[in-house]
């Protein structure tokens, strides 16, 4: 089992934008020596408490800072751009940093309507992502009217599962990352093993999948550690942002106060698609997973307030890597 990280540049409390950046930064600087075999990086647009709008600036500075880890965009969201300029990006780093760069592709719009609007798409047409992802595929390949620079071998591409990338990607013969609900559909999973096409740059399936992890001495105590993530998402459900991590403490003391019965279901939600327990109930828990969906490979995020929890559960995720 392949295990890599996705850090989405969670700010804290009181912590400014720039200090979760540059904690995202020495977090796979740690991951390198630690032995993971991918650092991936998100985009958000304007969404408070969450710092990295721009993955390829930012594995820019964190290829600066590592040798070997591979580097991913988890992901470039199509929509927001033009598929040459997403080429362009990729080319470049790849370019920069040589047979570590991974592309990933998803199709997401903005958070919410403002947001679309100043990134120029409030909609999709039918065809229209997978035309554009096909795009960015022929600048990739050098097979395109224009030739974009730097002219270097094309980097792999992995299609986010969201908005129909898991079909996309059995089509296009592309791994895929898989997490959230998907996870839990069967008939979706088994249908990007049965429908996929080999082409030369994945001639078998493999799915990567996404989920939010907590390990800790007891069950109770790791549940706990989810708890600041998953009341940011019940509380984004009402206020239309993920504001910043709180302490654990606190959003217990909010949870014990709160008359929601909405959020408190979302929160349960949340809760319900994350793994968490000691570490025994973890590899379990993982394993199992594995098995019923037959990824290869786990992309962990590892999302709490205290940051030296973060740093003792990566150390645990690292011990159940494949050499």
């Amino acid at each position: 089992m392949r295990v890599s990280l996705l850090d989405r540049s969670r700010t804290r409390a009181g912590e400014s934008d720039a200090a979760a950046l540059a904690t995202t930064v020495e977090r796979a600087v740690r991951a390198e020596e630690l032995g993971f075999h991918r650092f991936w990086t998100a985009e958000h647009h304007a969404v408070p408490g969450i710092a990295a709008s721009a993955p390829a600036v930012l594995l820019a500075a964190i290829g600066a800072r590592t040798n070997r880890i591979r580097l991913g965009t988890g992901g470039i969201m199509v929509p927001n751009h033009s598929p040459m300029v997403i080429a362009e990006q990729a080319l470049l780093l790849e370019a920069l940093f040589p047979g570590r760069f991974d592309l990933g592709l998803g199709g997401s719009l903005g958070f919410t309507a403002p947001i679309r609007r100043a990134l120029g798409r409030t909609a999709l047409r039918e065809n229209e992502y997978p035309d554009e992802v096909e795009e960015v595929r022929r600048y990739l390949s050098g097979a395109a009217d224009i030739t974009v620079r730097p002219r270097v071998e094309p980097p792999p591409t992995f299609m986010l599962a969201i908005k129909g990338g898991m079909i996309l990607a059995a089509d296009l013969g592309l791994p895929v990352v898989a997490g959230g609900p998907l996870l839990r559909d069967a008939d979706r999973l088994a249908a990007y093993f049965q429908d996929f096409r080999p082409s030369p740059a994945a001639p078998d399936p493999y799915l990567v999948v996404n989920v939010d992890i907590a390990v800790a001495e007891t069950a109770e105590r790791a549940r706990d550690l989810l708890l600041p993530e998953a009341w940011a998402y019940a509380d984004s459900r009402e206020v239309g942002e993920f504001r910043a991590l709180r302490p654990v403490e606190e959003v217990c003391r909010l949870l014990d106060e709160t008359t929601s019965a909405m959020k408190l279901r979302a929160v349960d939600d949340w809760l319900s698609g994350a793994i968490a327990g000691t570490p025994d109930q973890v590899v379990d828990s993982l394993t199992d997973l594995v098995e019923r969906t037959g990824a290869a490979e786990l992309l962990a995020n590892v999302s709490t307030y205290d940051r030296s929890e973060v740093e003792s559960i990566d150390e645990f995720l690292a011990s159940l890597r494949t050499p």
